[in-house]
């Protein structure tokens, strides 16, 4: 089995006509394809087209016959994407199953060319020779080689720009972090502490990764500049695979501004949608966009912008592979299906606005189309920044790590023997119980300033009670000890303790 491999995995054969006439040729490849039980998109003078069906092993295939010259040019290739990069050996069964049928036709016509011909002439003159330019896989045959994905040309001007200022970002932030490390390591004498980990996390926000408090307290430019960040290789190569698989089906269909416009709206969304979901941490790379693209991709098809038996293979293909990023997005753990959903969504929404032909009678002018996307989009911009509030949730986070912390050196004095002298008790009490108890009761002012989650203001209320009952434990037995060395606690001492060992461990509900 003949495997092709590559971007858009695709077996062409170039086949001399020598004496046999190209009209003639095209009426036999036209019976086969027929007999085949593929659906024909489009005869012309020049070559057809058609599409094999859909089934289990196959999204299907555009199968392409070109007249050129002296030769036709047969084509099987894949309409959507290919996992592996491979076609399965789909394209070559193809194209055998045709050269099959094609010497069985021709022995079967070779009585009755007269009359097949002149109904092939009638049939094409009403047929648009132009139509190979229009075809869903027109701008991706242009494609000579994979340098050519890097290149802006008609019909894909900017998908190329994009792709390239994801690579040139990545590898930027790349750099600068690798410099970077180099710099900190040499400085901490070879150590990776904590502050060093803290530093990272600044670099990744100092690129603009999307992060729900800084973008609710004014740093709204993340949400464009999230969309250009990836963590990985892989990550950036599946991204703008899908990009340049998207930007070479539709950017042709929508113009450089629609399309451009869709991607970078589609992001912004599914970095609004994103932020409402995620509390902390955050967000970053183009899988909002690019959903986005295929929201656009699927308003298309069902808006018949493409031809009706292409749109059919088109249609099932988008919707596998969309279906397909979301279940990986919600079975994932570090995947962002927020941003997924809220970048389709609008994808969808914005292109229906931007391209749906109302009746003739009731055109809509392009800028009233902008208009109205932006009105829209403004108005969710404004319901995620108003009514999302601003969660402490990172710093609570940390303030907590803290408390407990200081609250775990009680232990070293919940063991005190009783033959150490008293003023050594008296220290041990007050370096590990009264002074991290009396750090824990600033902690706990700063907490109550933070605006917290439901279940994080929950906790915080049981830290406030743990520590002022802490706080009143360790007092009470610095005072029993000082006033008696035999190192025996008194009834409201004892009482206070068990207080403190209660709320600790408290089961959990």
């Amino acid at each position: 089995m003949l495997i092709s491999w590559g971007y858009s995995p695709k077996i062409e054969k170039y086949i001399p006509l020598a004496d046999f006439p190209a009209d003639k040729y095209l009426i036999v490849a036209k019976q086969a394809i027929e007999n085949l039980g593929w659906s024909l998109s489009h005869v012309s003078e020049t070559g057809l087209i058609a599409y094999t069906p859909i089934s289990f092993q196959s999204y299907s295939e555009e199968i392409s016959i070109r007249i050129h010259g002296n030769f036709a040019v047969v084509k099987s290739e894949c309409v959507g994407i290919q996992m592996l990069f491979n076609d399965y050996g789909k394209n070559n069964l193809n194209l055998e199953k045709f050269f099959h049928e094609f010497e069985y036709v021709e022995f079967h016509l070779k009585d009755v060319w007269e009359e097949n011909l002149i109904k092939f002439h009638r049939f094409i003159e009403t047929q648009d020779d132009h139509y190979f330019e229009k075809a869903p896989l027109a701008t991706k045959n242009k494609i000579k080689n994979v340098l050519f994905l890097f290149f802006p040309q008609k019909g894909y001007t900017v998908t190329p720009i994009l792709v390239l200022l994801n690579v040139f970002y990545y590898v930027a932030m790349v750099l600068f972090t690798i410099f970077y490390l180099r710099y900190q390591f040499v400085r901490n004498g070879g150590n990776f502490d904590n502050e060093f980990i803290e530093e990272l996390k600044r670099i990744s926000l100092n690129f603009g990764v999307n992060q729900r408090n800084l973008v609710l307290g004014g740093e709204y430019w993340r949400l464009i500049t999230y969309q250009f960040i990836h963590g990985s290789k892989s990550h950036l190569f599946f991204n703008m695979y899908a990009v340049v698989y998207l930007g070479l089906m539709i950017e042709n269909k929508l113009g450089w501004k629609k399309y451009l416009f869709i991607y970078l709206m589609s992001g912004i969304c599914g970095g609004l949608v994103s932020l409402i979901f995620h509390q902390e941490g955050v967000m970053m790379g183009a899988s909002g966009a690019i959903m986005g693209l295929y929201g656009a991709f699927i308003t298309l098809l069902l808006t018949k912008t493409f031809e009706r038996k292409a749109t059919r293979a088109l249609l099932i293909s988008t919707l596998i592979v969309s279906l397909l990023v979301l279940i990986n997005g919600a079975l994932g753990k570090r995947v962002d299906n927020a941003a997924h959903i809220g970048g389709f969504v609008s994808g969808f929404i914005f292109t229906y606005l931007l391209t749906y032909k109302w009746d003739k009678a009731f055109e809509i002018k392009t800028w009233a189309r902008y208009a109205v996307s932006m009105l829209l989009f403004l108005m969710f911009f404004s319901g995620v920044v108003h009514f999302s509030p601003k969660y402490g949730t990172e710093e609570y986070r940390k303030l907590r790590d803290t408390f407990n912390g200081n609250l775990g050196s009680l232990n070293s004095i919940m063991n005190l023997k009783i033959s150490l002298p008293k003023d050594v008790k008296l220290i041990s009490i007050k370096q590990d119980g009264i002074i991290p108890t009396k750090r824990n009761l600033v902690i706990i002012k700063q907490m109550q300033a933070l605006n917290l989650r439901p279940e994080d203001a929950k906790e915080r209320e049981e830290k406030i009670k743990l520590s002022k009952v802490s706080y009143r434990a360790v007092m009470l037995m610095y005072r029993d000890i000082k006033a008696d060395s035999t190192y025996r606690y008194s009834k409201q001492t004892s009482n206070a303790l068990a207080q403190v060992f209660e709320i600790i461990y408290k089961p959990e509900e």
